[in-house]
């Protein structure tokens, strides 16, 4: 079974990758303003956290199907 059949099936393994997606966006967002001393995120800075985060949770997710 392919995994986006077993999410839709497995109410706890929807929420473990719901938690998981959240959680790189949440952390990304504190390493951004870190970097950046911003207080308030604008528009782009979402759009670019948000595509970082994606980026980190993929490479992330690849790493541990690689066995790393």
């Amino acid at each position: 079974m392919d995994i986006t059949n077993q999410i839709k099936k497995d109410p706890e393994l929807r929420r473990v990758y719901k938690d998981n997606i959240a959680m790189a966006f949440k952390d990304e967002c504190s390493r951004y303003k870190k970097k950046t001393g911003k207080q308030t995120l604008s528009r782009d800075d979402i759009h670019k956290i948000a595509n970082t985060a994606a980026d980190n949770y993929i490479d992330q997710w690849l790493a541990v199907s690689k066995g790393k």
